[in-house]
């Protein structure tokens, strides 16, 4: 594809995200638009969910690399591809390789989680694991490229790659023309500049707003300072989003037309996941859940209808476990207390007694008798519950101390 360009930066057009729907045409699912309940009740207006998680490789990563790689020349692509992820984009790139008949080697972290690993040597590339972090896995895809020749495929610093992901704010347009709010997860910034472009060229009036994880939100400083700015060390469980500096192409974009970027704490991505799965029946990664989790935290703050973009899916099983067990806790569905009692025959099993009446489902008990800060004749408990949500928890509580049990936190 060519792009019009400006002295700065390439500048999309309506027309360049029009050509990539063609060329995704029976490659990239147009994927379902889903209306929540739930959260249309916590903003007070239609709240509809973008189902990209349900997308071909289980994001909406496919879409770029597709156009990025179709648009190679012949001698580009008889020398292969070359890109570094850590998930997502390894697998767009792999199976996008596959399709149009391209080599394709990706490096990836050699802490990747497995299933990541192995469904992007399934779509057909040739993975390299290398670095701990996924700036260094970059520097060995991008010395790779230098050595061989082979063309560095970026997650989403070109405007190949924002076209492509444009497509999906054609779609929403098309499936929600009564839209006037679109939320969407941010990392290096290529999905959002890419909606943007679309969006804007058409429904000018639609706000877009963007959402960065709190730990690694490098546009808030960007956009204050005027140009992109690095992060030390960004830190979150959604590493769909987690990049430590803005893209220069995508970064000129959203500046111009992406009219908010909000953050989200880690409680929030994960109560936001846990919602998903719940509500919605939908297995979303934490990247993916963010702008619900946006939702939750402020849901007064966006007017209707609202289109929150589920960006993935792909979430290992050992992290859904923990984010679960996180989102659980940060929902009111855990409760752990630290108890004393007297040390006598039948107290545990009287404690016992009272969280059965509290219809509290007990997890996990520790029972300590030998800690020299308990006095001779006292035991302490440590309590971990299964509870049914914030009020529960307190009445649980109350309960135990009405019963004459000393609880200490």
């Amino acid at each position: 594809m060519s792009f019009r360009t400006t002295a700065s930066h390439p500048a999309l057009i309506l027309d360049d995200i029009r050509g990539a729907q063609k060329m995704l045409s029976g490659v990239a699912r147009v994927t379902a638009l889903e209306g929540s309940r739930h959260l249309t009740e916590l903003v007070g207006s239609p709240v509809h969910l973008k189902c990209e998680n349900l997308q071909r490789t289980g994001s909406f990563k496919l879409r770029g690399a597709y156009v990025r790689i179709s648009g190679l020349t012949p001698v580009e692509r008889a020398a292969g591809v070359v890109a570094a992820s850590a998930g997502n984009h390894a697998q767009g790139v792999a199976l996008a390789s596959s399709l149009l008949g391209v080599r394709s080697t990706v490096f990836m972290p050699v802490g990747a989680p497995l299933p990541k690993v192995a469904a992007t040597r399934e779509y057909g590339a040739e993975v390299r694991l290398h670095g701990q972090v996924v700036d260094e896995t970059l520097a060995a895809a991008q010395r790779y490229a230098e050595e061989t020749g082979a063309v560095f495929i970026h997650p989403f610093d070109h405007p190949d790659i924002i076209a492509g992901q444009g497509t999906v704010g054609l779609e929403i347009l098309e499936q929600c023309p009564e839209v006037r709010t679109i939320v969407l997860g941010i990392g290096g910034g290529g999905f959002a500049a890419g909606v943007a472009v679309a969006v804007k060229a058409l429904r000018p009036d639609v706000r877009i707003v963007g959402v960065q994880a709190e730990g690694a939100a490098c546009y808030p400083p960007s956009l204050a300072a005027g140009h992109p700015v690095s992060l030390d060390s960004p830190a979150t469980m959604a590493d769909g989003i987690k990049v430590g500096r803005p893209g220069d192409v995508p970064f000129a974009l959203i500046e111009e037309l992406v009219d908010e970027v909000r953050t989200v704490t880690e409680d929030e991505l994960s109560s936001a996941l846990l919602l998903c799965l719940e509500r919605a029946k939908l297995v979303v990664e934490p990247a993916g859940a963010s702008p619900v989790a946006a939702l939750l935290s402020d849901p007064k703050a966006f007017r209707g209808p609202v289109v929150a973009v589920l960006s993935g899916g792909n979430v290992d099983p050992l992290l859904m476990q923990r984010i679960l067990r996180h989102g659980m806790s940060a929902a009111g569905r855990y409760l752990s207390l630290r108890l004393r009692l007297t040390d006598r025959p039948g107290a545990l099993a009287a404690l016992l007694a009272a969280l059965t009446v509290a219809d509290a489902n007990v997890l996990d008990i520790s029972h300590v008798r030998t800690d020299p800060r308990l006095g001779l004749t006292e035991a302490e408990v440590d309590l971990h519950l299964e509870t049914k949500g914030p009020q529960h928890c307190a009445e649980v509580e109350a309960a135990l101390r009405a019963a004459g049990f000393r609880v200490m936190g």
